[in-house]
């Protein structure tokens, strides 16, 4: 019973970034979609609000494994563990969203 509650609870924080962007993407600018630039800007925002959601609540998990360790070494390691893969997932994606962006302004876009 507790686990379903939690993955029910994890899976509408999940799903909440893309209703969000569901607003963005289903009424696209009055003159629709005309140029490259629009097109990954209609990507790039909802993959972009999915990755900070599951970000977010990578860094959630790894405290609230944190506060359940009760001082148990390895309970503890793996709360380390997944800290330290969620600040390396978030570093990762600012490094990728920072090469679109370099790119964009090498071609002038």
């Amino acid at each position: 019973m507790k686990k379903s509650l939690i993955l029910l609870f994890v899976a509408g924080i999940l799903v909440l970034p893309f209703a969000a962007s569901a607003i963005v993407i289903g009424n696209p600018p009055s003159g629709g979609i005309n140029s490259v630039e629009q097109v990954v800007n209609a990507i790039l925002t909802p993959v972009w609000q999915v990755f900070i959601g599951i970000a977010v609540l990578m860094i959630i998990v790894a405290g609230i494994l944190f506060l359940t360790a009760a001082g148990d070494a390895d309970k503890i390691t793996t709360a380390r563990h997944a800290f330290l893969w969620g600040i390396v997932g978030i570093v990762v994606g600012i490094i990728a969203f920072s090469i679109v962006a370099i790119v964009r302004g090498g071609l002038g876009v």
